[in-house]
C-alpha cells in the first residue's frame, strides 16, 4: 500500500523566501509524510535560510544544509551540485523513492499518495511526477512537453531506477537525460496528468526568456541532440510568441555550443539512443517523443 511507502525528498532553493513556505506547507499537509526532507540552501541572500531553519526546527524529519553563496546563479550544473549536497548527507537509504523537488510549487495534501499510486499500478515506471501548472494572464496554464518528458521541478524516482541510471548527471539538461537513459534500459517516465503542481516561478523566469533559450539550445547540444531534430526544433517555434525569439535563442545555443566544442555528455550509447528516437520522431516511426 502506498501508505507504507518511505521517500526522501530533496529540495534545493535559492533565494526562495517570496514562494518557500507554500511548498513548506504543501509537504508537511501530506497524507504520507516524507521519511526525510533535506533542503539545500543553495546561498541564498534573502531569508530562505531562516525560515527554513525554523520549520526545520519544528518538525524533526526537515533537515537543512546551507551551502555558501558563489555569487550567482550557475545553470545546469548548480542545481544538481546542491542537490547531491542533500543527497549525500541523507539518513535513509533503504527508501522506496528519491525525489527532486523545487522551493517556488504547492500542491494538494495528497499529491504524493496519488504519485505513488500511480507506479504501485505500473511497476515499469521509473520516473514520474504531476503535471506543471503555471498562471498566465490570470489564468491557470499546463506546460506542454513529451509524453516521456517529467518537469525537473517535481520528479519522482522509483529506487530501483534511480540506482539504474546512476542517479542524476551534472550536466545541462539533465532532467531530460535521465529520463531518455531510463527508457533505454526499459523504464519508462510519465508525468502523471491527473495530478495539479501549481508553480509560482515559471520555468526559466530567474533567467529570462532569451537567456532560458539559449541554455535550452546550449543544454540541447551538450545531451547530444541530433542537428535535423534541432532543426525542425526550431522552425516549429518560429512563430511562438514573442516571434522569432524562442527559435533564434535555442538555434545560438546549440550552433555556439558546437562552435565553441563544448563537451557532451560521456556516454555515446545514450547519445545514440537519444539520436534514433529524434530521427524517429522526424520520419514518424515509433518513439518515445510524442
Amino acid at each position: 500500500m502506498s501508505t507504507e511507502i518511505k521517500y526522501t525528498i530533496i529540495t534545493p532553493v535559492r533565494d526562495e523566501e517570496q514562494y518557500i513556505e507554500q511548498t513548506l506547507r504543501s509537504v508537511i499537509a501530506q497524507t504520507i509524510t516524507p521519511t526525510e526532507w533535506i533542503i539545500v540552501d543553495d546561498g541564498s541572500i534573502d531569508r530562505t535560510g531562516r525560515i527554513i531553519d525554523e520549520y526545520a526546527q519544528k518538525y524533526p524529519w526537515i533537515h537543512v544544509v546551507h551551502r555558501t553563496n558563489r555569487g550567482f546563479r550557475k545553470a545546469g550544473s548548480g542545481v544538481i551540485d546542491a542537490f547531491y549536497d542533500g543527497y549525500d548527507v541523507r539518513r535513509v537509504e533503504d527508501g522506496d523513492f528519491i525525489i527532486k523537488l523545487d522551493g517556488d510549487l504547492s500542491f494538494d495534501k495528497d499529491y504524493f499518495q496519488k504519485s505513488f499510486d500511480h507506479f504501485i499500478r505500473s511497476p515499469d515506471i521509473g520516473i514520474g511526477g504531476g503535471a506543471i501548472y503555471n498562471v498566465v494572464n490570470g489564468a491557470l496554464m499546463v506546460e506542454q512537453h513529451p509524453q516521456f518528458h517529467v518537469r525537473g521541478a517535481t520528479k519522482i524516482y522509483r529506487k530501483e531506477c534511480w540506482n539504474a541510471i546512476g542517479g542524476l548527471m551534472h550536466a545541462p539538461g539533465w532532467d531530460t537525460l535521465d529520463e531518455v537513459k531510463a527508457n533505454m534500459l526499459g523504464w519508462k517516465s510519465r508525468t502523471f496528468a491527473d495530478l495539479k503542481v501549481l508553480h509560482y516561478r515559471y520555468t526559466g523566469a530567474a533567467d529570462g526568456l532569451w537567456k532560458t533559450n539559449v541554455k535550452y539550445g546550449r543544454a540541447n547540444y551538450v545531451s547530444g541532440y541530433h542537428p535535423l531534430f534541432m532543426a525542425f526544433k526550431c522552425l516549429k517555434r518560429v512563430f511562438d510568441k514573442p516571434v522569432l525569439l524562442g527559435a533564434v535563442g535555442i538555434f545560438y545555443g546549440y550552433v555556439s555550443s558546437y562552435l565553441k566544442r563544448m563537451p557532451q555528455v560521456d556516454d555515446k550509447v545514450l547519445i545514440a539512443y537519444i539520436r534514433k528516437q529524434q530521427l524517429n520522431k522526424i520520419f514518424m516511426r515509433e518513439t518515445i517523443w510524442k
